[in-house]
């Protein structure tokens, strides 16, 4: 699936009532995970250095 397929995708997803600024929060979002995904899997980061999420609070 290429970028513009996934982002279709994505906002399809979302309910219909979404606002513009919720639709580009959900972007971000993805966009920042898959960079920590491919930063960790590219040895620029430590596993065990990343913030985890708890209870919707982030713990260092």
């Amino acid at each position: 699936m290429n970028t513009k397929e996934e982002v279709i995708k994505l906002i399809k997803e979302l309910p219909d009532n979404v606002t513009m600024e919720e639709i580009m929060h959900e972007l971000y979002v993805r966009i920042n995970m898959e960079k920590g995904v491919q930063d960790l899997s590219e040895g620029k980061i430590e596993a065990h250095k990343t913030p985890k999420m708890r209870s919707g609070k982030w713990l260092h």
